[in-house]
């Protein structure tokens, strides 16, 4: 789950403007929301919008108007922070705050969206009637879920912190024993993902994000549709070491656009974004999907899904392999026809590019040669996706070879301990991730997910559905269910485990149905601007209308479905995997 705050961009430079500051900071009202990039980044990762929903769908935020300058300037350097001052005396103590601003605002859970997430295990628990199959303990537990999962949707504190009270709730009522509760802290997938986080923040921190998406620049940059393809190729490259849409979408690739729309007298907010800034943000937006579809370590909630598939029983041999080989047709026709599709349905005014590559190499030149920090990150990334895809040959487990790769960059000094330590979004993952993956597992153990698929598959067959028509009935509900959910791996937390398990009763081969799954999980990202973190990110930009973001979020969905229900029926046929 992708929660962040964006501030909006300081920079010096296009270099240094691949950089994505997520620290919480009290800012003014008008900018709490908007992108900022900052030497010492703190990528918060995963994919969810919550802390932006209620600001974005009651406001259009947008970035306020400069002038554009080739790879310039993006914004004036903007401090809103307050500084805080505490003053004591005899009688009293007092805090200052030096700026005019209101005081602290009220502190808790958040009143309404606490009463129902609450109100909603209760009325599960003690109002619902109990199913004769389901025992007392299991149905408590559900009751306990449920309430998680609400209050992961409404935030009444944050994520972590929710996750936190669900799990001391099962613990003080003895649903589960200690133990228990804490056995998912030890999971070597969410391990994986922590450790992830550190090498996507090295990734920005290096530099090489914005040098190898400049080349791409520089490569295809004469048109605005070669400049397209451009981005959208290397995020496809970037993507397996740097496992966070985020992190790409605002650390590297939005910068970029930024800057490129800018030279070409494109503004947010104003008319002039149609000439190129709202064509090459929603180009990438949406191919963002199906770069995370294509490797298992693109993002972090591919690895969730594995992890809960896992324990239904469903276990992929080879799983970055497999993963890859089942995803690579589908994913590489849909990255090259979303430019094309979107260049005719939505049409960028300008259409040739010249002074592109260029620029690019003009802001190569100024970046020097690869650096040695850069080199030690190529290097142990190739390590370490090597391990990934032969490891299980070696006897290497992924996670083991994750830690081999966080050890040499520290043992090299391209990350501190204090980067690690300073990577909030790692550790609250761990936290609020484990949570969830322990009471699905639980769920599972104690029979909630085989009774609640069981009467799905039921009433599927009293359809005298085929297993391929249930699989398709089921993909969709699974897919087009997101338009409630504001986090990716929220809605995998939700709902994987009980739309897997409806598979399998359907008759549904178990690793065709996690994997499509999975997949979906990665396309339904560019449905709406709140549906993912990077959904935030590139909205916020100003560059594209929310009527537009729902219109073409909806077709390329529809686009998407078609290509990889088609060519990746064909494809997975072909591999074996029904």
């Amino acid at each position: 789950m992708e929660s962040f705050a964006l501030h909006p961009p300081s920079v010096k430079t296009f270099a240094s403007s691949s950089r994505i500051s997520l620290s919480r900071r009290s800012r003014s009202p008008c900018c709490k929301y908007l992108p900022s990039i900052s030497p010492a980044p703190s990528i918060r990762p995963i994919d969810d919008f919550r802390s932006f929903s209620t600001s974005f769908l009651g406001s259009h935020a947008r970035l306020s108007l400069f002038k554009p300058k080739p790879f310039a300037p993006l914004l004036k350097p903007y401090t809103s922070h307050k500084t805080i001052k505490a003053s004591s005396s005899s009688s009293d103590k007092k805090v200052q705050i030096s700026a005019s601003g209101s005081g602290p605002g009220p502190q808790g859970a958040k009143l309404i969206p606490l009463v129902i997430s609450v109100a909603i295990g209760v009325i599960v628990r003690f109002f619902v009637p109990k199913p004769v199959e389901v025992t007392p303990q299991a149905w408590q537990l559900l009751s306990i879920f449920l309430s998680t999962i609400a209050g992961l949707v409404l935030s009444p504190l944050p994520v972590g912190a929710w996750a936190f009270l669900g799990l001391t709730t099962s613990i003080v009522t003895k649903t589960l024993s200690f133990s228990t509760a804490f056995g998912a802290f030890t999971s070597e997938v969410i391990w994986l993902i922590v450790i992830s986080f550190f090498f996507a923040r090295g990734f920005v921190k290096t530099g090489l994000g914005d040098r190898i998406a400049t080349y791409f620049v520089k490569w295809l940059g004469k048109s605005t549709l070669g400049l397209s393809y451009g981005l959208t190729l290397s995020e496809a490259l970037i993507a397996p070491a740097m496992p966070s849409t985020t992190a790409r979408a605002g650390g590297v690739f939005l910068p970029i656009i930024k800057s490129l729309s800018l030279s070409a007298g494109s503004k947010p907010g104003d008319p002039s974004s149609k000439r190129l800034g709202s064509y090459l943000v929603q180009s990438q937006f949406q191919s963002a999907g199906n770069s995370s579809a294509l490797f298992l370590t693109a993002a972090a909630q591919n690895l969730l899904c594995l992890k809960l598939a896992e324990e239904l029983g469903v276990k992929i041999a080879s799983p970055w392999v497999s993963w890859f080989k089942a995803a690579s047709l589908p994913a590489f026709v849909s990255l090259l026809v979303t430019p094309l599709v979107l260049y005719k349905i939505y049409p960028p005014e300008i259409k040739d590019t010249p002074d592109a590559p260029a620029m690019a190499t003009k802001k190569l030149e100024q970046m020097g040669p690869v650096t040695r920090n850069e080199w030690v990150m190529i290097c142990t990334m190739l390590l370490a996706v090597s391990l990934w895809v032969f490891g299980d040959t070696l006897g290497i487990a992924s996670v083991v070879a994750a830690m081999l790769g966080l050890s040499i960059l520290l043992l090299l000094g391209v990350l501190q301990w204090d980067d690690c330590l300073s990577e909030k979004s790692a550790w609250d993952t761990l936290a609020w991730f484990a949570v969830l993956v322990g009471m699905a597992g639980q769920l599972t153990n104690l029979g909630i997910v085989t009774w609640m698929s069981s009467c799905v598959a039921k009433s599927l067959q009293s359809l005298s559905l085929s297993w391929p028509a249930a699989f398709g009935v089921l993909q969709a509900a699974y897919f087009f269910i997101h338009y409630l959910f504001a986090s990716q791996t929220g809605h995998v937390g939700a709902l994987f485990s009980a739309f897997l398990a409806m598979h399998l009763a359907s008759g549904v081969h178990g690793v065709l149905a996690a994997l499509a799954l999975a997949y979906n999980t990665n396309l339904f990202g560019a449905l709406t601007h709140y549906s993912s973190g990077q959904a935030a990110v590139y909205y916020g930009a100003g560059y594209v209308d929310l009527p537009d973001v729902f219109r073409l979020g909806f077709i390329m969905a529809l686009i998407n479905s078609v290509i990889w229900g088609v060519v990746g029926s064909f494809w997975w046929k072909f591999l074996g995997l029904y």
